[in-house]
This record gives C-alpha cells, structure tokens and sequence, in this order.
C-alpha cells in the first residue's frame, strides 16, 4: 500500500458511525477485536437480535415480481438458501470463522435462463448469533427486498433475470452494517444466466500453410463447451482466524482465495504417486492440501481434453481485482452480457462484483495455469492448474484411453457449475470444496459418491 495515503477515519471511528446508523451486526467472536467491543455477551447478544437503525423505505411497486402472482408462461425456479457460521478450514492446518450460504463457500451456483423467474428463500436458523441478507445483483429490483433476516425467521422475494451473464450474490448491506464481514468471510456466490437462445458458436483465426505460404484459416467451435466455474475473493484474517477489519482498510491480504480456498486446485499426494512415483514428491511448488485425510478439502486439479473448447464463467467477488489470465493460452473471447467484449486477449481485467464469461480452446496437451495476474495474488493463492489431454503418458501407464484424467480421476465437484444452454456433461465429478462436513455428504449423496 502507498503509504503517502493515510485513512481519514480510524477502524473504531467508521465502526461507530456504521453502528449509528445502520445498528450493528459484527460478530464479536468473529472479529477477534478488530472493531468495537460490546460491553458484556448479554449486550452483544442483545444488538445482534434487535438489530436495526436505518431503515431503508422504498415503494414496493418497484420490486420486480409479486411472488404470488408471476405471470402465466415463465418458468420458476426456487433457489433457497441458509444463512449459517462455521469453522473452515485454511493453510497450515488451522480454520477462520467464516459465514456460509448453506454451509459452503462460494455458496450453491443458482443457473437459470434468460425471462425465468428466481424465487429466492433466505433462512437463518435460531441459533445463528447474527442477521444476513442476500443481495442478487442479476435482480432489478428495489434494494428494500434485501433488507435482514432475523435469526429464526425466513424472507422471500422474486424477480426475473432479464439479463445473461454472470451475477454476483452476497449478503446484504441493507440493515447489515457488517456486510464487508459477512461476504470477506464467505457469504457469495453466482448467479448464472444463460441467453435466452443459447450460446454463440466461438470464431477463431488462426493461420496454416498452404503451397508453401501462410494463409487464414478460420476455425468455428459449436456453442457447446465443457464449463468451469472460478470465483475470487480474499481472507482478511487475525492470528486467531477471526476477520480483521483493519487488513481488510489497509489491503493487507492473508490470502487470496479461488472458489474459496488458497491453492486448492494444485496436484496432491495421489497425483504425486502417479506422475513423479513418489506421493511425497511434489510436482507443483505450492501443494498445501496434499492429504486424502484432508477428504473434501485435498486438492484438485482441472482436466480438460486436448483441442476442447472451455467456457469459464468467472466472477470477482472480493476487494481486489482480478487479471484473469491463463498461462501458456491465449483468452479467445469474452462475453459479457451476452455481448463480446474481446477476442484473442491475453488478460482481461475483473473489477470488483463483476463477472465474465472466457472461452478458451486448449490446442495442444500440457499443464496451463489459471492465475490472477497480480504476483500478490498468485503467491497468496490464486494459481489453478490445469491438465489438458495426456502429456505425462498416464494411459500407457495405466493402460487406459482417456481423453482427458477426468474420466479417470474427475474434476472438482465446487469448479462445476449446474448444466445449463450448450453444457458438456463433464466424464467424472470428485467431491471437493470449502464445504463443511454436513454439507459434504449432502452433495456426495446428490451426487452419487
């Protein structure tokens, strides 16, 4: 950070003025002493339960569907969710007190198409010490709906998601004071939007030779693409694992995290044994999740085909910006809004709360490696590594003929979006995810693990 910019306000002095107004909803237990301190656990307890202050009032004329009566024809898709806090898991061995959308972060991916209606339930259990929202901002609508759930209570609202693309969802800044908290602790997610008619086939030049001289040769991938889905975000992080409002102020990362986790789409242990011989010798300079013991939390990697097209869907849910870039491959296009924003990139820059979709075509077998081109991002942990076809000549070893490890080994299950307009079905899921226990055989049992 440029230290010739000072802060205006000290960490206790904007706390403060958000309590004010907004009526405060840090949890103490969390913050580890990062802002104000209630006076006693009754106190605490007490503002959290009876938390409120400003209040926003908007006509609710402007929300855009009155869930009792949605228009006859669209199709309605419920999307609910729980508001609940949990300790997960981080490098080195120890966990942060995070805040979870159903007990996973990201939360669960919401895909839909362009005119559905999304019939989103939020509900936070009675045991829960703190109010959250959820914010969609694939919604227009009127930011009252937003507004906090009490602990023990539920809220719903509709919309429709007239627009394609890639959409943020967080908790909510209306009546929650503490939302830089909850959504820097875990509360986000995605909201897919497919375009009403689908995908557009993907145009790429290319060059070849013909009669001895280089000539234009245009190449067209159908709509239909393999599908990844890759969420940043930071930890602001105390030594006891709490949020630490004041890093978070200075930009002072503890990590960078991609669908949650530091590094977690890295070789590990099993992928050691089988290309180095040795489960002890690490491939790539950076593996942290090495252990099966480690079960949902060991890491992954991404396989893909050779010369398969790849549609990522990305979105930037943190502080920082993301420099989507792909080493040893070229971005051939990106699409927001069901609009091309750019053909043949090298890197394409995600501002805060924006997403995008990257279509890619790996071309030749290797070992390509996602990174958020920031060099404090990819030592902190945004590098995912991918495996394009066989080229450690595992299905001679093996005495398989896969196209891709992924019908051998499969690919994370948190890096798979929902199937949707022009999905390939991936060969194989494993389970893997900043997903608590309890959550875990949830979706083993979805998805037949």
């Amino acid at each position: 950070m440029n230290k010739r910019y000072s802060m205006l306000f000290s960490v206790t002095a904007v706390a403060v003025l958000a309590a004010t107004l907004f009526g405060s909803t840090y949890t103490q237990s969390q913050i580890v002493g990062s802002t104000m301190a209630a006076k006693s656990s009754d106190d605490l307890i007490s503002k959290i339960h009876d938390m409120g202050g400003l209040k926003l009032v908007m006509p609710q004329a402007f929300a855009a569907v009155d869930c009792a009566n949605i228009e006859e024809g669209r199709n309605v898709v419920e999307f609910n969710l729980t508001g609940e806090s949990a300790d997960l898991p981080v490098i080195g061995g120890g966990t942060y007190k995070a805040m979870t959308f159903s007990g996973q972060v990201p939360g669960p991916t919401l895909r839909v198409t362009q005119g559905d209606v999304v019939m989103m339930t939020l509900t936070i259990p009675s045991d829960e010490l703190t109010p959250h929202g959820n914010d969609m901002h694939a919604s227009e609508m009127s930011a009252g709906n937003f507004g906090k759930v009490l602990p023990g209570q539920s809220h719903t609202y509709c919309y429709v998601a007239q627009v394609p693309g890639t959409f943020k969802y967080h908790c909510s800044g209306v009546d929650v004071a503490a939302m830089d908290q909850h959504v820097l602790s875990g509360m986000y997610g995605i909201t897919i939007v497919d375009p009403l008619n689908g995908y557009a086939p993907l145009v790429v030049d290319k060059t070849t030779v013909k009669n001895g001289q280089v000539v234009k040769d245009r190449q067209v991938y159908p709509a239909d693409a393999l599908e990844f889905q890759l969420q940043y975000n930071q930890l602001y992080l105390t030594d006891a694992g709490g949020y630490d409002q004041s890093k978070m102020f200075k930009h002072e990362t503890t990590w960078t995290v991609v669908n949650g986790m530091s590094f977690g789409y890295v070789p590990n242990a099993a992928h050691n044994e089988l290309i180095m011989g040795d489960a002890k010798k690490n491939i790539f300079v950076a593996q942290p999740w090495n252990s099966p013991d480690l079960k949902q939390y060991q890491s992954q990697l991404l396989f893909i085909e050779e010369g398969q097209k790849v549609r990522f869907f990305i979105e930037n849910q943190g502080n920082e910006p993301v420099f989507f870039h792909i080493v040893g491959e070229i971005i051939d296009r990106v699409v927001q809004a069901n609009v091309v924003q750019a053909k043949g990139t090298e890197t394409w820059l995600v501002g805060g709360s924006q997403g995008m979709i990257a279509d890619v075509v790996f071309d030749e077998p290797g070992v390509y490696v996602a990174v958020n081109h920031d060099y404090a991002a990819i030592f902190t942990g945004a590098a995912s590594v991918m495996v394009v076809g066989d080229p450690f000549n595992l299905n001679q070893q093996l005495g398989t003929n896969a196209k891709s490890y992924a019908e051998l080994l499969g690919n994370p299950s948190d890096a798979i979006p929902p199937m949707g307009k022009n999905s390939i079905a991936h060969p194989k899921v494993n389970l893997h995810g900043l997903y608590t226990d309890e959550r875990a055989n949830e979706l083993k049992a979805e998805l037949g693990l």
